[in-house]
C-alpha cells in the first residue's frame, strides 16, 4: 500500500519549499561535477521540497532526463543500479587522482581530500544495490501495462 501524498503547502511555507527545491537542485547539478559535493542528497531534498509545494516541479525532477531515472530508481526500490555505483565511484577516484597528480596541495589538504573521497565512497557502497532481476520483472509488468 503506498502513502499518501503530501499535503501541499500555500502561501509563504509554499514559496520556501519551491526556493528550498531550486536551490536543492543547482547544489545537485554542481555536485553532478565536483566529486566532493554529493549530487543525490540534494536532489532528493528536491523532490521532498516540491512534492509539498509544486506537483509540476515535482513531476519535471522526477522525469528528467538527466536525473529523472536515478530518482525514480531510489523511489521505487530505495536503491541504485550497480552501473550507477562503478561510474560514482570511478569518477570520484578518477577526479581525486587527477586532483592530487595535477595540483601541488600540501599532505594536509591531500589526506583531506583523500579521507573525504573514502567517506563518499563508502556511502556509496553502503546504498542498497538494486538487483536485476527485480529490474526486469519491473520492464515486464511496465511492457503489460
Amino acid at each position: 500500500m503506498t502513502p499518501p501524498p503530501p499535503r501541499l503547502r500555500s502561501g509563504l511555507p509554499r514559496a520556501v519549499f519551491i526556493l528550498g527545491g531550486l536551490l536543492f537542485v543547482g547544489l545537485g547539478v554542481i555536485g553532478a561535477f565536483l566529486p566532493i559535493l554529493p549530487t543525490t542528497p540534494f536532489l532528493l531534498l528536491a523532490l521532498f521540497c516540491f512534492a509539498r509545494s509544486s506537483p509540476r516541479l515535482h513531476h519535471w525532477l522526477l522525469h528528467s532526463p538527466f536525473f529523472g531515472p536515478y530518482l525514480q530508481d531510489w523511489q521505487k526500490h530505495r536503491g541504485v543500479r550497480r552501473r550507477v555505483k562503478v561510474m560514482a565511484i570511478s569518477m570520484v577516484v578518477g577526479v581525486v587522482s587527477l586532483t592530487l597528480w595535477l595540483t601541488d596541495l600540501s599532505w594536509f589538504a591531500r589526506g583531506g581530500l583523500i579521507t573525504l573521497a573514502l567517506i563518499g565512497i563508502t556511502v556509496i557502497l553502503s546504498l542498497k544495490t538494486i538487483a536485476a532481476d527485480a529490474l526486469r520483472e519491473e520492464a515486464k509488468v511496465d511492457q503489460h501495462a
